[in-house]
């Protein structure tokens, strides 16, 4: 595989770019209004230099000769443009990986889907990180998007505040991601030797469950395998308008974030050891065994309730379980972890030890929890959604049980 991409890269004619700026990639299938939408806020942004390289990838397709259109017409004023369509469809996973293989050539490269939107600080952010990143074999790339809610479970989320301009995820980004070299290499090479993923790898059953068109989870695999972590923005530097496509039914505000408004912001980041802001891939904090004096490799942490099983001796969660319990936790801080690293007092988390019996004798509070993640609801709004939530999952039947008699 790393042969084959090495081979894809060489036959473009990228070679002849500048190599001291880092080349912008946009990859683009079928979707005309978000790649205009998006070169628009790229054509906006601030750059050091007026030599930044722009390429336009452009997946195979059948109906997309608009997008190709739209990116051999757009105008670049930053630097050097150059558009690349497909010879085949290659799919999002091969496409991705063929974008990010620009680095082996450029030493970093920038990858951004279609349909993101950027801060006008996006280059200059994703230039200071890869530069502090250059000499730490702990972080496995950048990601200019920060997630404001737990993709596993749809919850919210926010790291914890350290005074640091970055937060530690081991959690691949791909809603506006940056490279180096040497980051992109190392992921191919451990990639060409697991083209399955490992079974003993313990991984969220949502990313396991994406389908086989995703790089997306085979790189947040070889994280988790290689005790890697992505380099995260505490604002975030891109944003996604979800729009509707080949892997997105319709479109969502799920996953738009605020966006970095400022020309320009100095950065100050954190290593991984001074970090107080590191998250592993079930969103939970990866230090939090500090505030309860456990040692790391014995405590699972499942705050969001999330895991599906436990193999550690000591577990802390909001689940009522029959071990012998050792420490109760409120939930009023936010974010969660909070209350942990803080001791607020209360009985909506609990720290069990999984080699004693034990009987929890609370009860969970789902309204508290409800209103910890919502803040308010009108029950005006809680009968709408209840209503429309209702009517999705009826049409969702019907069109399954019409599929089902279609094709006998």
């Amino acid at each position: 595989m790393l042969r084959d991409l090495q081979t894809s890269r060489n036959s473009t004619n990228l070679l002849e770019m500048n190599k001291q700026q880092i080349p912008i990639v946009v990859v683009a299938y079928n979707r005309p209004k978000s790649l205009s939408r998006l070169l628009d806020s790229l054509k906006k942004a601030n750059y050091p230099s007026s030599d930044i390289p722009l390429v336009i990838s452009i997946d195979n397709g059948e109906n997309n000769q608009d997008v190709l259109l739209m990116a051999k017409e757009f105008d670049w004023i930053h630097g050097e443009k150059e558009v690349l369509y497909n010879e085949e469809n290659l799919g999002l996973r091969k496409h991705i990986l063929k974008c990010g293989s620009l680095a082996l050539h450029h030493g970093n490269v920038i990858v951004l889907e279609d349909d993101l939107y950027v801060s006008q600080n996006f280059y200059y952010y994703a230039s200071r990180a890869l530069a502090f990143s250059e000499d730490k074999n702990y972080i496995g790339g950048i990601s200019l998007y920060k997630h404001q809610r737990n993709v596993n479970n749809g919850m919210n989320f926010t790291p914890i505040e350290d005074g640091f301009d970055n937060w530690y995820f081991q959690f691949a980004s791909s809603w506006g991601q940056a490279w180096s070299a040497k980051q992109f290499k190392d992921f191919l090479t451990w990639y060409e030797n697991n083209q399955q993923i490992p079974e003993a790898l313990e991984l969220p059953k949502f990313v396991l469950n994406w389908s086989e068109k995703s790089w997306l989870k085979y790189y947040i695999a070889y994280l988790v395998a290689t005790g890697k972590f992505f380099l995260y923005p505490k604002i975030s530097l891109t944003t996604n308008f979800s729009d509707k496509g080949t892997h997105a039914a319709s479109d969502s505000t799920d996953y738009q974030v605020n966006l970095l408004v400022a020309d320009k912001k100095e950065y100050s980041f954190s290593s991984l050891t001074v970090s107080a802001s590191v998250y592993d891939v079930y969103f939970e904090n990866a230090n939090i065994y500090k505030a309860l004096g456990i040692a790391a490799e014995d405590l699972c942490v499942d705050l969001y309730n999330y895991r599906k099983t436990y193999n550690k001796r000591f577990v802390l969660t909001p689940r009522i379980l029959n071990y012998e319990l050792l420490k109760t936790f409120g939930r009023s801080l936010k974010p969660r972890d909070a209350n942990i690293i803080e001791n607020i007092s209360g009985i909506d988390y609990f720290l069990y030890d999984t080699q004693k019996d034990g009987i929890n004798k609370f009860s969970i509070n789902r309204m508290r929890e409800i209103l910890y993640e919502k803040k308010s609801i009108t029950r005006g709004d809680a009968l709408y959604l209840y209503l429309e939530l209702s009517k999705e999952k009826f049409r969702r039947a019907i069109k399954k049980i019409t599929s089902l008699f279609s094709s006998k």
